[in-house]
């Protein structure tokens, strides 16, 4: 079978023999795989990554030196059964799958590992207990955003939003516009995207942004006043004082009120849940500087490089600083059905298309943000260029 390789950061299409399937696996024909951000950086920091997952338990993640399948978001058919399967879903069904496959007492993330090959090939292996049949007839094309928009809503979750949060992403690449869009399908009603590219900004509109800013021009943070939200210590001061001008007024202990307050969630100021989603070093730092008080920061951009932030300036805004990795298999079989429900519309991340002899030059064109967000792939297609 046809697939590519990267070795040495360097992409190349080969004859592969096709992959058996094992206890408990499932052959499938690849029908679409994503090119994810984590691809780009697995080309180039590959050694970080492997090294950065030794150091947390993991030690089976791809190197340099070594030839890997990439791809992780993908979607196929169901071709042969391994042993051990218990073939509820017959041949020719078309199928999601989380990217997790068992082999033998280990378990290696698809994709990211010599161990287990990804969708840059004509067919791949997944594990049975973690595949979905794609339901309502959900196109290819939509059907492997699943696994991109399944980190998006876990992060969406992660953040405890609510229709009235006000929600900021900041950065309109893939990771960016999935979670836009996963704020909208939760009722959020007001999503302020920012981004430097004019063709990010304009892809976060099509996406459901209700506000849509360049940060070289305007703060994603300038209406944070006029959604109530804290911008200064002064104004913390003033709340504090004030609050408690009123209460001493009551004729109720107005320590019994407060404590009725905050069981109902209305002692704590309000704020906005900030979603970074961009991922290079000194943007959490400006995210830190630049929001309101109180603020939720959800990190969901993978910084590939060491990094400083200022815990004084968190500490003194008191901002909760969360960071997300991937999804539960609940979160993602719950992303299938919204996008096969239609309650979720991604289109407008999906900007290009090539074959197996165009990944190469689809690497290279994601790296311009005005033209490309997300290239899939289909192993069977001519195309070169996206």
């Amino acid at each position: 079978m046809r697939a590519v390789s990267c070795s040495q950061g360097r992409l190349e299409v080969v004859e592969l023999p096709t992959p058996l399937p094992g206890r408990g696996q499932l052959l499938i024909d690849v029908r679409r795989c994503g090119i994810c951000g984590s691809d780009l950086h697995a080309r180039q920091h590959g050694d970080q990554m492997a090294d950065l997952a030794r150091e947390i338990g993991y030690d089976g993640l791809m190197r340099a030196d070594q030839r890997v399948v990439l791809g992780h978001e993908f979607c196929g058919e169901i071709v042969e059964h391994g042993p051990g399967c218990r073939k509820k879903l017959k041949p020719g069904t078309p199928v999601v799958a989380l990217p997790l496959l068992r082999g033998g007492a280990e378990v290696h993330p698809i994709g990211l590992s010599a161990a287990a090959p990804g969708g840059y090939a004509e067919r791949m292996l997944v594990q049975e207990s973690l595949t979905f049949p794609i339901p309502n007839g959900l196109p290819p094309d939509t059907a492997a955003l699943t696994e991109p928009l399944a980190v998006a809503w876990h992060a969406v979750r992660r953040g405890d939003v609510n229709k009235r949060t006000v929600a900021v992403v900041i950065g309109c690449g893939p990771i960016g516009l999935a979670v836009i869009c996963l704020l909208k399908a939760s009722g959020v009603r007001t999503v302020v995207a920012s981004d430097l590219s004019a063709g990010r900004r304009a892809l976060a509109t099509a996406c459901g942004a209700d506000v849509v800013v360049d940060p070289a021009v305007e703060s994603p943070y300038a209406s944070a006043e006029d959604h109530g939200h804290l911008v200064s210590a002064a104004a913390a001061f003033e709340l504090a004082v004030g609050a408690m001008d009123k209460l001493r007024r009551l004729p109720l202990p107005w320590e019994h009120v407060w404590r009725v307050a905050e069981k109902a969630g209305a002692a704590t100021p309000k704020h906005p849940v900030i979603f970074e989603c961009v991922g290079v070093p000194g943007i959490l730092d400006q995210v830190i500087a630049g929001a309101p008080l109180f603020s939720r920061v959800v990190v969901v951009g993978v910084c590939m490089e060491p990094d400083r932030i200022r815990p004084a300036m968190a500490i003194n805004k008191e901002i909760d600083l969360r960071f997300v990795l991937g999804y539960t298999p609940l979160e993602f079989r719950d992303t299938l059905h919204m996008l096969a429900e239609g309650k979720v519309d991604p289109t407008p991340l999906v900007t290009g298309q090539v074959g197996l002899d165009g990944v190469d030059g689809a690497f290279t064109a994601l790296g311009n943000p005005e033209k490309h967000a997300k290239i899939l792939i289909d192993p069977r297609a001519a195309a070169t260029t996206p």
